[in-house]
């Protein structure tokens, strides 16, 4: 097996579009395809499209190749108590949020085959996190039934009363190396969820491993495509290292490719698509000397390092992602900490291992790209799993939506002629269902 593996990640063969893992295998070749509108069709509906506003959570986190106790708790990373989102991009390196190498890079991990232990550890704990609530309201509601039983006049107070919370599925999860990406919707919005897809692009050990480089995920939410990359791109603090980061960035770019689709008018590129969130460690540095750094680290003089961050320079005045976008960090460098401190690495250590020191830097980062994103957050939470903090953004995204379309699907989704279309696909393999010719159904 090692030869073939081998053999694809130099010749830089990419992997199948609908490789990943989902709660439903059969959202991987879109079951919406079915309902498929023709071009001509599209044109007229084209000019009858209505816009939604959805609250989208990213999160990225170089876990440092740390598994997860099975009791960790990411409440504090979701908070899925205070502010309950519909998207939720997880990425070690990671969604998303973006779990960085959440596998120790050892050579039979980078050359060989992929071990999705840790990872479906993570989806464990995300699902748990997620739909948490789920279970906390049944018990409420419970409770206010046999309340409502034993007291049949009492009046209820409507402010104290809270909807019910929704349920998370996984609609795509996806491992490659020490980067993982996993991404949860609404229940009830997965029947709107098209053309799932993800595309690998491998920057390490001789330009192609997948120690360096991406894992970008897309899907279509109405009649809007969004598109993730999750990254983890070269380090290195010593002056021209960014240089190697932005050709990382320009690889990606060229090599992530998905499928146009049926009707070949699906987004190819990664810039093809409507909303696009870059995450990950994106190990970008401070272009000063190390003790300047720490001084004004120590100082808390966020605006006079940030002045000479090699991102938002890059994001500035570079060329791979000038005019992409990033909110304004008020939050402390969230790299390098010592193990299970709030003290910098290289503050604690003197001697020979003081030459091994790295001056601190914001190195985990979220920026986007396109019309309709608009950040309602961006912040690191105090976790020390790992020598970096996990930072998350939240977005609101303008989705567009047809009217009567969504009228017509969600009356499908609830018939029973769903369920009699969805059972064949469900008890199909991937390669049958590829290779078999799909039928087309008007609604």
């Amino acid at each position: 097996m090692w030869p073939t593996l081998v053999a694809n990640k130099i010749f830089k063969k990419r992997l199948g579009s609908s490789n990943f893992i989902a709660d439903y295998p059969s959202y991987k070749e879109p079951l919406l395809g079915i309902v498929d509108i023709d071009q001509n069709s599209k044109t007229i509906l084209n000019d009858h499209k209505d816009s939604h506003k959805y609250k989208v959570f990213v999160s990225t986190w170089n876990v440092g190749g740390i598994a997860p106790d099975e009791d960790l708790n990411i409440d504090d990373l979701l908070e899925t108590c205070n502010n309950s989102c519909d998207i939720y991009i997880l990425g070690y390196c990671q969604n998303y949020f973006r779990f960085q190498e959440i596998v120790p890079l050892k050579a039979s991990n980078v050359l060989g085959s992929e071990n999705n232990e840790i990872s479906m550890k993570w989806n464990s704990i995300i699902r748990e996190a997620l739909n948490k609530k789920i279970t906390h309201q049944r018990d409420k509601d419970a409770k206010k039934q046999e309340l409502k039983n034993n007291f049949p006049n009492k009046k209820e107070n409507p402010a104290k009363c809270c909807d019910a919370p929704h349920d998370f599925q996984c609609i795509i999860s996806k491992q490659m190396v020490g980067l993982f990406i996993s991404v949860w919707i609404r229940r009830d919005l997965c029947p709107f969820i098209r053309h799932p897809s993800v595309s690998c692009v491998g920057c390490g050990i001789m330009g192609c491993l997948g120690n360096k480089g991406s894992i970008s995920v897309r899907f279509q939410l109405h009649e809007t495509s969004f598109c993730f990359v999750c990254s983890h791109l070269a380090s290195g603090g010593r002056e021209g290292d960014e240089k190697h980061r932005n050709s990382n960035v320009a690889e990606i770019f060229s090599r992530t490719s998905f499928p146009r689709g049926p009707l070949l008018d699906l987004p190819r590129t990664i810039l093809d698509h409507d909303h696009v969130i870059l995450l990950g460690d994106l190990n970008y540095r401070i272009s000063l000397p190390e003790e300047t750094t720490r001084l004004l680290v120590e100082k808390r003089d966020w605006d006079s390092l940030l002045e000479n961050d090699q991102l938002i320079m890059e994001l500035m005045s570079g060329n791979m992602l000038r005019g992409w976008h990033e909110g304004a960090i008020k939050f402390a460098p969230t790299y390098k900490y010592c193990p299970n401190s709030d003290i910098y690495y290289g503050c604690c250590y003197h001697g020979k291992k003081a030459e091994k020191r790295r001056a601190p830097a914001w190195c985990d980062r979220i920026v986007w790209c396109g019309e309709g994103l608009k950040q309602l957050q961006y912040t690191r939470i105090e976790s020390k799993l790992s020598d970096h903090r996990p930072v998350k953004a939240m977005f609101i995204a303008e989705v567009r939506v047809l009217p009567e379309l969504m009228k017509n699907l969600q009356s499908l989704f609830l018939s029973e002629r769903y369920e009699q279309i969805k059972t064949p696909f469900e008890v199909s393999t991937t390669e049958d269902f590829v290779n078999r010719k799909r039928s087309s159904f008007r609604l």
